[in-house]
């Protein structure tokens, strides 16, 4: 089971899917009271709400593959997801994606790789901010995404950008020439050079760790 899944319900190793049922309920309960409190204390009961559901829908989900003797098929079926991206083979890597039923965290995480891959950067810049909201503790998703950050501005400053800002990559698919390797083909640049290998490290080298 997910640790820090069942700490945020107050759950230990070993707890059963009734119990995470009883601890959630509870738990929502009293924070749906506490939302209202003035200042930062509503607000952190509001963020909790969300950080609970999804700590009991993963530990539910977790349960239901252990019931089905399917418990590391998420696992293998990420490890896949990751060495198909390294190939490059990005249409089979979204196909094996496309076939999770269960969407958390890392899930959206390899989602903004593949994103990033096709050159869609502000696609792959919405998957990490959902894997930021369903992890929020995760430093390789919040490094991940303060270097898209950085690309992305750095792409509406230079020749081509618009007057709204649109990066270089607008228009582009898998099928362009850019796809050759992670941030395309724009290496003409040092300071680029350098700003997409930093992105190659965080968004796809790093999927595996």
């Amino acid at each position: 089971m997910n640790r820090r899944n069942l700490e945020l319900l107050g759950l230990t190793e070993g707890a059963t899917a009734e119990q995470v049922e009883e601890a959630y309920s509870a738990l929502r309960a009293k924070l749906l009271e506490d939302r209202f409190l003035e200042g930062e204390a509503g607000n952190e009961a509001a963020k909790m709400l969300t950080k609970i559901q999804v700590a009991h829908d993963e530990l539910l989900a977790e349960f239901a593959q252990l019931e089905s003797g399917s418990g590391e098929s998420d696992g293998s079926a990420f490890a896949r997801v990751e060495e198909l991206i390294k190939a490059g083979d990005l249409q089979e890597a979204q196909r094996a994606l496309d076939d999770f039923n269960e969407r958390g965290a890392q899930w959206h995480y390899l989602q903004s790789v593949v994103f990033y891959r096709k050159n869609w950067v502000n696609e792959s810049k919405k998957q990490l901010e959902i894997a930021m909201r369903l992890d929020g503790e995760n430093e390789k998703y919040r490094q991940a995404y303060v270097k898209l950050n950085e690309k992305i501005a750095y792409d509406a400053s230079k020749p081509g950008a618009n007057a709204e800002g649109d990066s270089v990559y607008k228009g582009q698919d898998m099928n362009s020439y850019s796809d050759n390797q992670m941030g395309g083909g724009f290496c003409s640049y040092c300071v680029e050079c350098c700003a997409l290998n930093a992105c190659l490290n965080c968004l796809c080298n790093g999927c595996c760790h």
